[in-house]
């Protein structure tokens, strides 16, 4: 195919974009599984950049170096988790890519195996945090829930609540495996014709502000905290009771500071360290690629609006598609 370059850096673009948190995709979609529809995502461009490219490793990898680095740049107040995912995605799919084909149950590999490093990770960071204390006090709140409703259940309440949850990922990554083979489908089969945009742009902005996120990390902490304290406080009886509770909020307190204050910058500071090296070797690629932004945040405006006489599943699917086909194919009437 001619122009796979071309290609290339504007899928890598739109992921950048998605990833930076700017853009209609986030827009359109405000709801509280945006870690989902971010993954999903990610999963489609990363699938087709392998698709358009020739050696697939390297293109992923570039991509993804670009990716950081946009990332780092747009959204500094991004934890460290966030780029373990980012390059879990890329570095699998790039794996599989290289030796599996696409028509083939790679995607759908992609899609399970990375939804569950997801959700894992998060359950990981809940246990280091809180120790094996916030599980004990799910089962609390299970025990007590049974005694009221008069029913006994020889799995713990956690058990049920950790596996549910790693059912619901997984499948969600299914879906959205056979989902994005799907697009690529329609994308494929698409001829290439050059899409015109012709419209004033506006200045890019960021989404959300390191002190907002760090609100909303304060917050979490105090309900997960005032959750666990309860549990041991009213429902533990004699073998809890409130010393253990204050032990929880002691111990929770002592490393999210340690994490937040010492751990988290370190690491930051290495993976920053290691991406301004690359800066320089991708400088243009960089600036390319967030030149685009918001031309990619009007084209998916467009469609959207172009899509309205499609209803549900049918117009999101046709929307996903023509989206990114007109990401990729469009040209500015000086062109």
């Amino acid at each position: 195919m001619k122009n796979n370059k071309l290609i290339i850096d504007r899928l890598t673009a739109l992921w950048a974009l998605n990833e930076s948190g700017l853009g209609g995709f986030l827009h359109v979609f405000s709801t509280p599984f945006t870690g989902l529809i971010v993954g999903g995502i990610a999963i489609l461009l990363i699938s087709l950049i392998a698709y358009y490219a020739e050696n697939k490793w390297q293109a992923i990898l570039k991509a993804l170096v670009i990716v950081l680095i946009i990332k780092m740049a747009v959204s500094p107040y991004s934890p460290f988790g966030a780029y373990v995912a980012v390059s879990f995605q890329a570095i699998f799919g790039a794996f599989l890519f290289s030796n599996f084909s696409w028509k083939g149950a790679a995607i759908i590999v992609l899609g399970i195996v990375t939804f569950l490093e997801s959700a894992l990770q998060k359950l990981l960071i809940l246990t280091i945090v809180y120790g094996t204390e916030v599980w004990e006090a799910i089962n609390i709140y299970g025990k007590w829930v049974q005694t009221k409703l008069n029913f006994v259940s020889e799995t713990t309440t956690s058990t049920f609540l950790i596996s549910l949850y790693l059912i619901v990922y997984g499948v969600c990554g299914l879906l959205a495996g056979i989902f994005i083979r799907k697009i690529i489908k329609i994308i494929s089969k698409k001829k290439e014709k050059n899409f015109y945009l012709d419209t004033q742009l506006d200045a890019i902005k960021t989404g959300k502000s390191k002190r907002a996120f760090k609100t909303k990390v304060i917050w979490l902490w105090l309900i997960t905290v005032a959750v666990i304290v309860l549990a041991f406080s009213f429902f533990g009886g004699d073998l809890f009771g409130w010393q253990k509770a204050v032990y929880i909020l002691m111990r929770s307190f002592l490393i999210l500071m340690l994490w937040y204050l010492v751990i988290g910058p370190f690491l930051l500071k290495m993976v920053r360290k290691y991406l301004n090296k690359k800066e320089s070797h991708y400088k243009e690629d960089i600036t390319n690629a967030m030149d685009l932004f918001p031309y990619f945040r009007q084209i998916i405006s467009y469609t959207w609006k172009d899509t309205k006489h499609l209803k549900g599943y049918t117009r999101f699917k046709h929307f996903m598609a023509d989206s990114i086909s007109n990401c990729m194919h469009f040209k500015v009437p000086s062109e």
